[in-house]
This record gives structure tokens, C-alpha cells and sequence, in this order.
């Protein structure tokens, strides 16, 4: 708990209020810069003299809403105008650490590390904004409503606690005056301990859609990306990768350099740039240069990663979670199995990967889409050979990402390229690099089996997954000091790999097994993460186990979820609504559920095979219980938002390979839904004074499998392949 003595209060002339919080560690000030005209209260935020407020926010806006979010939480505690409430991205400081989002990320590797994790980085994921900076957003407003409350009770010769907040006003026995007003004198008071919470007119933004604040630049265009910045002298970049594992070995200078406009080309081992005045002319000296790259071993293919799989699952594995004996109550009993197969999942996000560099004097200024600015700031700096220290990194708004943008791969580029051409350079991949070059969802290989007791019940249950070992993989892209191949080796199995796999169901036996594979491609995290695919596993066979039972799908699951009750009524909330008619033959509806990152949500869906025998998805029906809603507005457009996500990875948003290669170039080569194919959506949020949980990821694993299950309440038929592809 944050308490005075972990708060940092001073000002002065010309600095203001300056409340700081510390979360990791606590020996760090805050830095936050105030314009002219604004009092900084510390870390979180600060106030004009027009009276506007402005929240900084550790974490970056990729749609999520964490733009309005978080600095709604601060003007609910501070009693402000939310008319007047602005936000900008916090700068660089280990005060803004997120140890919650990085164990959720990683799904608990650190822990297993020897000494763990010394310094946690500034990081945006795992669902982790609300339920990692909720208490530190309304410390940090309370700690400044006291201090201007204090101050204006001096004015007014009151006791403090007496004095009111009101829309940016403080009130009391008819009298108001401006937090603007008060800013500089709050700086001589000193924190009550422990701070006022919900109190003296607080409370009033808490739980209400207020309107986002990232909305309407998005809308008029005015939102800047990494791509839009625009600097003087600034000449543009593209840039081509090739296969993995290649380098590259010709290109064809001449035939660039007949491209008008074009000013270098730049080679690196692993790729090549052209530099051009326009970002089109850089595309065309591209083309032009016609690079050429040469592997030493095979090139993986779609083939060779299916084999890869295969034998993972045959070969040696680690057990990751169990209870009871598996082995025992599966001896000698009749057992209903079945394998499962999810392929690799594409990002494709409506933003390309790019950065905006520039070097002069011995420093690097990147702007960069990341959820990772400290962790992007190391990586361009070992790039181009420079300290941490003479790297400046601007987060910029993102364009979705999904995960895409904890990788630094073109922060290092940019890197390389603004040091060695002395000039500002904006580099944008193309879509298809993108595409070609992804760090893509894991592709994975479940052999399911269980054992059913005569009247119907599981009485064990087994998960044996084969899957490359992401979070590893990330850990050593990411963190190279903390997670180097040494720490790492000796780390069994992949928590990453399988996470989402223990069934939340009341099973007395069951067993989750990693089975690694190699396949020779890249694997990073995309929205969901493994849940993406072990969810699909989960209730898929669940359905296969409740057929097998004669018994009605939704019963049986509810019939098992006696210790998760928030789950059981999402279940039959969504049931409900939906007009479930028991998942019957025919009948083209399935359901699904799943507890994540401390939410939860059902999904039932209706389904059918069209024309040309392709999945149809005709409505989806959710119901969710995520805790205590900061924005309902904003909850809402998340699991809208999932649900979308989700039904695209069920039906397409993969790719195979090639000779080294992604099948998938565009958007119309991965089977996208639009607007057209988007179903009817219904959504309940169930009222919970539960702490808040995670939302942004919520809406998408219980959807593929919901789905599943409705074209086989449609057909009669299984399909047990992710995306779903009939004749699987």
C-alpha cells in the first residue's frame, strides 16, 4: 500500500505541486516535464492555468482505451472536470514499472529464474493496465485533492476535510475556487496519512462511459503514428528481410539507383534499405535492387513444421501442471480421445511495423510504436552501438498491434539506418513484409484424452501439447540481460506454450504436458496468447466429452463448476440470451467459456456452412463478468472488439509456408471478415463489486471454440483443425 511516507511532496517557484509515487522501486523522482503554464503533480499528472488536466500514462494506446481509462480513475479521485482532462505518454522512468503485466506476459517464467527478474520494464500487455495501475492512479489523484483541499481551506480559514471537490472546483459552505489556483500553494502542505479515498465529493467518474479522449483525433485524423512523423531533412526507407536463418548476398545497385529520387541503399547481414526522398520511391529502388539471400540448412515449410510438431508430440515431454493420478485412472479404462491442430496466427495489424529516427550530436531520437519503450530503447541502442543513455524513445499512438509491437526489430533498424545516414529517416515496412516477417502465433498439436466415470462425469483428463517454446523465445529477444540462453537452460517446459490449458472444470485427475517443438520460424505473442489455442482445445473436447455423456453440453459444464460460480453464471446468462436450445442436431449453435486474466466470459454461437462449404458465424452472444467496470463503454468495445478478433482467427488470419516464407501477403490472401460477415452481437456485462480484471484479451479464446461447436450442432461433423477448415 502507498502511504505518505512513500510519497515524494516538493515544489517552488516555477515547480509546483510534485506528488510522486513509487512502485519499483520507490528511490526513484519523477520526471515528468510540465509545459508553461502547467503545476506537475509529479508521476500522474498536471494543471494549467486555463485549468485543463493532464494525465500521463505508462501504457501505450493501441485501441485498448487505455488513453481514458487510466486517467478516468485520476480525475474520479481528484474531483475533476472531466471536460477539461487531457493525456500524454509518461516519460521514461522505472517508477512507471509494470511487474504484474511482465509475469502475465511471460506467464510466471521469471519466477523460475534463478534471482528472477532484477528491474521489471515499462511494459503494455497481458491485460494488466487497470489491474496493475488502479491503486497508483487513485493514490496519486486523492494525494493531490488533499493537498488542494488544504490549501483552499487555508484560504478560507476551515478545517480541510470539510472542503468539497465539484468538477475542478474546490466547494465549501458556498464558496469555490479552481484547483488552477490552488496548485502552487498545495506544494506547503503535507500528505495526511493514509490518504482520503472516494471521499470529499470523489467518486462521481468511476463506473460512468465517459467519453474517450483518444477518439476524436482518431477520427479527424489529426492522431499521429510513427509513420506521420514528419522532420526536417527527413528521407525515407524500405526495407526487405529474407527468409529465417538467411543473410543476404546480392543486390542490384545499378538498377536502383535508376529509380528517381533514390539517395542510398544500405546493407546489413540480414536485410537491405533503399532510401529515397519519398517512401514510394524507396518501395520502387526496392523492387529495383532485386535483393537475393542464401540459406545453409532447409527452409521450413508447412510440411516440415507439421512434422516438427508431430515429432515434438511423440518425443520427450514436461509435465506443467497436474493433480491427482492421471496414470492411475486412466489404467486399463476405455478413453475418449482426439487431436487437435491450431496453425500459426498472423498479427495483421492496420499498422505496418515502422519507426521515425533521427542522430545528430552523439544522440538517437526514435519514434517508435511499442509496448515496450525501455526495452525498445536498449535494443536500438545495442543496434547502433550507442549507451542507453543517448537514446531517446517517443512512444506513439498504435495502430492495433495485437501484440506485434513488444518486438523491437525495426526500432534496430531504424537505428542502424539514421546513424550511418546522418540524416532523419522514416522507416515503414510494407504489407507484405509485415506479413512475411511477423512473429507469429505459435502453431500447436494437442493430443486430448479422458476417462468418463458411467454416469457421465470426467474423472481424468489429459493434455498433451506439442508447441514451440514461446515465452523463452520472447524472454531472450526481449530481455537479454535477464533471460540469456544460460538462465534459461534447465527452465523445463514452456508456461507460455500451454498457458490456458488447466481446465478451470471440478476434474479429480488431470495432467498438462509441454511437448517443445523447433519448427524453425519466429513465434511471438499475439492477442490472447496461447489461450488462443488451448482454449480451443478445452472446449471443443468438452463438447466431444459431453456427447459422449448424452449429456446437454451447457449442463455438463455447469455441472462442473461448483468453485467457479462467476463463470457458471456467464454460462447460463449467455444461454439465456442466446435462446440456447441444448446445442442439438441442427440446430447451429455451440458454446464455449473461459476465466482469464481474472474475468471471465461465455460465448455461445451460431453457425453454418455456406454455399461453398466455407464457415458462416450468424450470431455470437457473450456474457462477461470482468469485476468492478472502470468504462462500461470502453468494456464493451474491448470484448466487441475480441469477439471480432477471435471469430477471424477461427476463420482465417493464418498462413502457411513456403520455402522460408509466409503464404500470406495481404490482407485478401488471409480471409478476414468484413463488415458483411460480421454477425449479430449481443453483449452482457454482469454487474461485480469484484476487483477489476483483464479485458482486452477476454473477448477472443472462447470464440473458435464456440463456433466449432455450432458447425458441429450444424453439421454432424467435427472440426478439429484452427482456423476451421471443413475438410479437416
Amino acid at each position: 500500500m502507498i502511504t505518505r511516507r512513500s510519497i515524494l511532496v516538493g515544489g517552488g517557484a516555477g515547480v509546483g505541486l510534485v506528488v510522486a509515487w513509487g512502485l519499483w522501486p520507490r528511490s526513484y523522482a519523477p520526471n515528468l516535464v510540465a509545459n508553461p503554464g502547467e503545476t506537475p503533480f509529479g508521476a500522474w499528472l498536471k494543471i494549467g492555468t486555463d485549468g485543463h488536466v493532464t494525465v500521463a500514462v505508462p501504457q501505450v494506446e493501441h485501441g485498448q482505451g487505455v488513453y481514458t481509462t487510466l486517467p478516468q480513475i485520476v480525475a474520479d479521485e481528484l474531483g475533476a472536470d472531466w471536460r477539461t482532462v487531457g493525456v500524454e505518454p509518461a516519460p521514461l522512468n522505472p517508477l512507471y514499472a509494470n511487474p504484474l503485466g511482465t509475469h502475465d506476459l511471460f506467464e510466471g517464467l521469471f519466477d523460475r529464474l534463478p534471482g528472477g527478474t532484477a528491474q521489471p520494464p515499462m511494459l503494455t500487455g497481458a491485460s494488466s493496465s487497470i489491474r496493475m495501475f488502479e491503486q497508483a492512479c487513485r493514490q496519486a489523484g486523492a494525494g493531490a485533492r488533499a493537498l488542494l483541499c488544504m490549501a483552499a481551506a487555508k484560504r478560507w480559514d476551515a478545517d480541510w476535510t470539510v472542503v468539497n471537490v465539484d468538477a475542478g472546483f474546490c466547494t465549501h459552505a458556498g464558496k469555490r475556487i479552481r484547483f488552477a489556483e490552488l496548485a502552487e500553494e498545495a506544494a506547503a502542505f503535507t500528505l495526511p496519512d493514509p490518504l482520503p479515498l472516494g471521499i470529499q465529493g470523489a467518486g462521481k467518474l468511476a463506473g460512468t462511459s465517459v467519453p474517450r479522449l483518444d477518439a476524436p483525433a482518431k477520427v479527424d485524423g489529426s492522431a499521429n503514428f510513427a509513420g506521420d512523423v514528419r522532420l526536417a531533412d527527413m528521407v525515407h526507407a524500405a526495407i526487405r528481410q529474407g527468409p529465417v536463418g538467411s543473410r543476404l548476398v546480392k543486390v542490384d545497385r545499378a538498377a536502383a539507383d535508376r529509380i528517381r529520387g533514390v539517395l542510398s541503399v544500405v546493407e546489413n547481414p540480414d536485410w537491405v534499405a533503399a532510401v529515397a526522398t519519398t517512401g514510394w520511391a524507396a518501395q520502387k529502388a526496392l523492387d529495383a535492387l532485386a535483393p537475393r539471400f542464401e540459406n545453409d540448412g532447409p527452409l521450413p515449410d508447412s510440411a516440415s513444421i507439421d512434422s516438427a510438431l508431430d515429432g515434438a508430440l511423440a518425443g520427450p515431454g514436461t509435465r506443467m501442471t497436474s493433480t491427482g493420478d492421471v496414470e492411475a485412472t486412466f489404467q486399463g479404462a476405455k478413453l475418449v480421445t482426439a487431436t487437435y491442430r491450431a496453425g500459426l496466427g498472423l498479427h495483421a495489424a492496420m499498422e505496418t511495423r515502422s519507426a521515425t529516427a533521427s542522430f545528430s550530436n552523439g544522440r538517437l531520437e526514435l519514434w517508435l510504436a511499442t509496448q515496450a519503450p525501455g526495452l525498445a530503447r536498449a535494443a536500438a541502442a545495442r543496434a547502433a552501438g550507442l549507451s542507453e543513455g543517448a537514446v531517446v524513445v517517443h512512444p506513439m499512438l498504435v495502430g492495433g498491434s495485437f501484440g506485434a509491437a513488444l518486438e523491437h526489430d525495426v526500432a534496430e533498424q531504424a537505428a542502424i539506418l539514421a546513424v550511418k545516414l546522418r540524416r532523419p529517416v522514416s522507416l515503414v515496412w510494407s504489407r507484405g513484409e509485415d506479413s512475411l516477417h511477423d512473429h507469429y502465433r505459435a502453431p500447436a498439436v494437442a493430443k486430448m484424452a479422458a476417462r468418463l466415470a458411467p454416469n457421465g462425469a470426467i474423472m481424468g483428463w489429459s493434455a498433451t501439447i506439442a508447441a514451440p517454446a514461446t515465452g523463452a523465445a520472447m524472454a531472450r529477444r526481449m530481455l537479454p540481460g535477464l533471460a540469456t540462453e544460460a538462465a534459461l537452460i534447465g527452465v523445463a517446459g514452456d508456461r507460455y506454450a500451454v498457458a490456458g490449458a488447466t481446465p478451470v472444470y471440478r476434474i479429480p485427475a488431470y495432467a498438462i504436458d509441454h511437448h517443445p517443438a523447433e519448427i524453425g520460424i519466429p513465434t511471438g505473442h499475439l492477442r490472447g496468447g496461447a489461450h488462443g489455442y488451448t482454449a480451443f482445445f478445452t472446449e471443443c473436447f468438452l463438447d466431444e466429452l459431453a456427447h459422449a455423456a448424452q449429456s446437454e453440453p451447457l449442463s455438463f459444464r455447469i455441472g462442473m463448476l461448483g468453485q467457479e460460480p462467476r463463470l457458471a453464471r456467464c454460462l447460463s446468462t449467455a444461454a439465456a440470451l442466446g435462446g440456447w436450445n441444448g446445442g442439438v442436431a441442427g440446430s447451429g449453435q455451440g458454446i464455449a467459456c473461459h476465466a482469464f486474466r481474472g474475468s471471465y466470459i461465455a460465448v455461445m454461437a451460431e453457425a453454418h456452412l455456406g454455399a461453398d462449404q466455407k464457415p458462416v458465424v450468424d450470431r455470437l452472444v457473450a456474457a462477461v463478468d470482468c469485476g468492478a467496470q472502470i468504462n462500461p463503454d470502453i468494456v464493451r468495445q474491448q470484448i466487441e472488439g475480441g469477439l471480432i478478433f477471435g471469430m477471424a482467427s477461427a476463420l482465417g488470419a493464418s498462413t502457411g509456408f513456403t520455402r522460408g516464407l509466409a503464404d500470406a501477403r495481404g490482407f485478401d490472401t488471409i480471409a478476414l471478415p468484413r463488415l458483411a460477415d460480421t454477425p449479430d452481437i449481443t453483449i452482457e456485462l454482469i454487474r461485480s463489486e469484484d476487483a477489476p480484471g483483464g479485458i482486452g484479451e477476454l473477448g477472443v479464446p472462447a470464440v473458435a471454440p464456440a463456433i466449432a461447436n455450432a458447425l458441429h450442432a450444424a453439421t454432424g461433423f467435427r472440426i478439429r483443425h484452427l482456423p476451421l477448415r471443413p475438410a479437416s
